[in-house]
């Protein structure tokens, strides 16, 4: 366990502190799950606030999707392009490029920003539209 600190409780919450000292892990989490709910706020969000407050600075995203958007005329060139980015199979290639013409696909998860880049440059030139998340 921890090391108990001592904190100097104001005469007025002694009471109150005692109280909360008798109960166990469970209720102390009703508790607060009450507490939340009565008066519209989180435990959590003097720490999240903290953090976003950018005392500590923010880390660089560092993985990248790449998502399909527009086909484009060359169809069949974009298909080559999926086969060569993805290593996947003629017709994984060709049901993805078909699936993109009516919502947005996944084409890479994961991929560094220079590898994503590089990605979005291939599909340029096939004439395809992705967009880099």
């Amino acid at each position: 366990m921890a090391e108990e600190t001592k904190v100097e409780v104001p005469a007025k919450f002694e009471k109150l502190v005692s109280e909360v000292e008798k109960l166990s892990i469970v209720e102390l989490a009703e508790l607060v799950k009450v507490l939340e709910a009565k008066f519209g706020v989180s435990a959590a969000a003097p720490v999240a606030m903290v953090a976003a407050g950018g005392s500590a600075p923010a880390e660089e995203k560092t993985s990248f999707n790449v998502e399909l958007k527009e086909v484009g005329a060359q169809k069949i060139e974009v298909i080559k392009v999926v086969r060569d980015v993805t290593a996947k199979g003629l017709k994984e290639s060709k049901d993805l490029v078909d699936a993109a013409a009516t919502a947005p696909q996944m084409v890479k998860e994961g991929v560094k920003k220079e590898e994503a880049d590089e990605i979005a440059k291939k599909f340029a030139t096939a004439g395809a539209k992705v967009e880099i998340k």
